[in-house]
């Protein structure tokens, strides 16, 4: 019988490894359930990169294995090529230093 934590952590990484920019959040793109996440949509919006946004808020066992996975408690959750860079307080340091957007050119492939 598989463990159920595994099977959410190798699905997790399925996902990370799908979408260069990934948000887990409260809602769906289309339908966002929370200020954070709307917040979080925003700021990517801005570099014009496809991103994801993982709704993770009724399914209490994937954010419990993502906070175990990342040692970061609360949601957003942010991953960009496959690393996990927490929410928009970092990411907004990030790009007041000029950091995000080679980080998302090397995600794509543009430098």
């Amino acid at each position: 019988m598989s463990n159920p934590t595994q099977s959410l952590q190798e699905e997790i990484q399925r996902e990370i490894q799908e979408h260069k920019i990934l948000i887990y959040g409260k809602g769906t793109k289309q339908e966002p359930r929370c200020g954070f996440t709307v917040e979080t949509m925003q700021f990517f919006d801005r570099y014009n990169y496809p991103y994801e946004v993982v709704d993770v808020l009724n399914n209490m066992e994937k954010r419990e294995v993502l906070t175990q996975m990342t040692n970061w408690p609360t949601l957003p959750k942010v991953f960009i090529n496959g690393e996990f860079y927490g929410d928009t307080d970092i990411l907004d340091e990030m790009a007041a230093k000029g950091e995000v957007e080679p980080l998302l050119e090397k995600a794509f492939g543009k430098n």
